[in-house]
C-alpha cells in the first residue's frame, strides 16, 4: 500500500513514522509513505499557500491551486473517475468521524492521499472537486489536519497483512468488532489486595471467552450503548445485554 501527504509542514512526519507500527509496516514494505509540501507547488516568491477569503472575515483559507498541482504531480485520474484502490481524502473538522470501519476500508486500498487542511479552512472548491471525502477525529479544533493525518496513517498501517504479530489480537480491538474491549490482566495475579478475576485464571477457555464478551458487552452498555445498535450481537448477548436492563437502576423521579 502507497499512503501520500500533502502539507504545508512536512517536518512534522518523519520521526513518528520511525517508530510503532507504522515503521514495521515500512520495514516489511507493506507500507510506502511519500510526503509532499505543498509549498512546491506554489508559483509566487514567498510560496503562498493561503490567502484571505472573499467576501471578508477573520482567518485564512488555503488556496486550490497548489492542491490541484499537487495532485496532478501524482498523476492521479480526475474526481469521480477514480478506481476503487485509489482515494483522496481531506482532514476537516466538517467531515464525517474516522472510525476502524473505515480504517478497516482504506486498509484495502492501493493508494491512499491525505490531503492536511490547515488555517480556517480550505477552498471550497478542493472538497468539491478534488477529494473524494473529509474526515474528522471528532468534535474539537486541531491546529492543522497533520495530527489527523498521522493517526488514520497509524490505524491503517496496524491492519496491513503481517504487521501485527497476530492478527487475531487487532481483530479483539475495541471497535473492531463493533464493541468496546474487555479488561486485560497480566502478573501478578494479586497487587495490594486487588486481585485478578478468577474465571481468568480457571484455565477454562470456554468460560473465559464467555466471560470476556460479556464484558465487552457490558462496557460498551455502560460507555458506549450507542456501538449496540449496529454492533453484530448473537441470541446469548441480546439475552446478556437484557439482563443488563433489567439490573439498571430506575432514574430518581
Amino acid at each position: 500500500m502507497r499512503i501520500t501527504l500533502l502539507t504545508i509542514f512536512p517536518e512534522f512526519f518523519p520521526a513518528t513514522f520511525a517508530d510503532g507500527m507504522i515503521r514495521v509496516a515500512r520495514e516489511k514494505a507493506k507500507l510506502a509513505i511519500d510526503v509532499l509540501d505543498l509549498r512546491d507547488f506554489t508559483e509566487d516568491a514567498h510560496r503562498s499557500t493561503d490567502d484571505y477569503p472573499f467576501g471578508g472575515g477573520v482567518g485564512m483559507i488555503m488556496k486550490i491551486e497548489p492542491v490541484d498541482r499537487a495532485l496532478a504531480s501524482l498523476a492521479l485520474p480526475a474526481k469521480g473517475e477514480r478506481g476503487p484502490g485509489t482515494r483522496v481524502v481531506l482532514t476537516s473538522p466538517q467531515g464525517r468521524p474516522f472510525t476502524q470501519a473505515r480504517a478497516i476500508e482504506w486498509a484495502q486500498l492501493d493508494h491512499l492521499v491525505i490531503l492536511c487542511g490547515r488555517y480556517k479552512g480550505m477552498d471550497e472548491r478542493v472538497a468539491e472537486h478534488l477529494v473524494d471525502e473529509e474526515f474528522s477525529l471528532g468534535d474539537f479544533i486541531l491546529s492543522g489536519g497533520e495530527p489527523a493525518a498521522l493517526c488514520a496513517v497509524d490505524a491503517v498501517a496496524r491492519l496491513l497483512p503481517d504487521v501485527v504479530g497476530r492478527f487475531d489480537s487487532v481483530e479483539s480491538d475495541s471497535f473492531h468488532s463493533g464493541l468496546l474491549d474487555c479488561a486485560y490482566y497480566t502478573r501478578p495475579a494479586e497487587y495490594r489486595g486487588w486481585p485478578v478475576p478468577e474465571v481468568l485464571m480457571s484455565g477454562h477457555h470456554a468460560n473465559i471467552a464467555r466471560a470476556r464478551r460479556e464484558e465487552a458487552l457490558r462496557r460498551t452498555y455502560e460507555r458506549r450503548p450507542d456501538l449496540l445498535a449496529n454492533a453484530d450481537l448473537s441470541d446469548a448477548d441480546r439475552r446478556f445485554l437484557r439482563g443488563l436492563e433489567r439490573a439498571r437502576p430506575a432514574p430518581e423521579s
